[in-house]
């Protein structure tokens, strides 16, 4: 599959990996407990491996805002850029410098709080006014449920939007689920992306949920990730099972071009 895909000059990006060191700070109660290493160098790897141009680092929730080695990477590797996790109260200052290192997103690990953060506060009008400012994104991870709750605060505010997970769809009500129907009217707004990643987290219906996305949104506001190193599910998966997934659940190739790369080259890279 590999020759197939260098052969045909497929452009392919992957919008969400993670990095971090077995030794960085967790928070209190983290969802993962990585007791393992992934480098910058080790994702460069798996990327050249698999015929990888460029890629996203996400930053993980483990490890809070402790964001200094996505930044690091992001600084040190022209072909990465990064998502961070960060206080609310953050000053444009502080956005600057990671601008220029190579962030271009706030990631909002919302899927591991009980309690949803209330958006219309001041501190969060305020940062979302600066992304909207600086040309970020809201990169958001949230359990499909909840996502109507979510969605029409951050379209309020203008900023772009980047839903994780094929909108992690509930595993009984799938695509009939108000969660997704939340996604659909997200997208046609114009400002919201998704990434068809983390199928093998979402049980069985996740390629019907992909594939109904984008009977119904086309092509133009989904991206392809792997979700490299698949915490948590360690051992179980091969990357280029996940570039196999993409091209069985979404076969025309006109499409598969811009999911897999071209989308991606000019949101996160351009």
């Amino acid at each position: 599959m590999q020759a197939n895909l260098v052969e045909n000059d497929l452009l392919i990006i992957d919008t969400h990996v993670h990095v971090f060191e077995r030794n960085m700070p967790l928070v209190s109660n983290p969802r993962h407990t990585p007791t393992y290493d992934f480098s910058t160098e080790q994702l460069l790897a798996v990327m050249d491996g698999n015929g990888v141009k460029q890629a996203v680092i996400a930053a993980a929730s483990p490890w809070g805002d402790y964001n200094d080695y996505v930044i690091a990477a992001v600084r040190g590797h022209s072909r990465l850029r990064g998502t961070v996790i960060l206080e609310p109260g953050v000053e444009r200052v502080v956005l600057d410098e990671m601008d220029r290192a190579g962030v271009v997103g706030v990631r909002l690990p919302f899927i591991s709080m009980s309690t949803l953060p209330d958006l219309t506060t001041w501190e969060y009008r305020k940062l979302l006014r600066r992304l909207v400012d600086l040309d970020w994104h809201v990169h958001l991870h949230l359990d499909g449920p909840r996502l109507p709750q979510v969605l029409p605060l951050l379209e309020q505010s203008g900023v772009k939007i980047v839903i994780d997970h094929i909108g992690r769809p509930d595993p009984q009500t799938g695509i009939e689920s108000e969660g997704f129907k939340a996604m659909v009217r997200s997208v046609e707004k114009g400002r919201t992306w998704v990434k068809l990643s983390g199928a093998y987290r979402l049980g069985a219906n996740a390629r019907e949920c992909a594939q109904e996305l984008y009977r119904r949104v086309g092509d133009d506001k989904l991206v392809w990730a792997s979700d490299c190193p698949f915490v948590g599910a360690e051992g179980q998966f091969e990357y280029a099972r996940t570039i196999e997934w993409l091209r069985g659940t979404i076969t025309d190739p006109v499409s598969q071009r811009k999911i897999f790369g071209e989308n991606a080259q000019a949101f996160y890279f351009s």
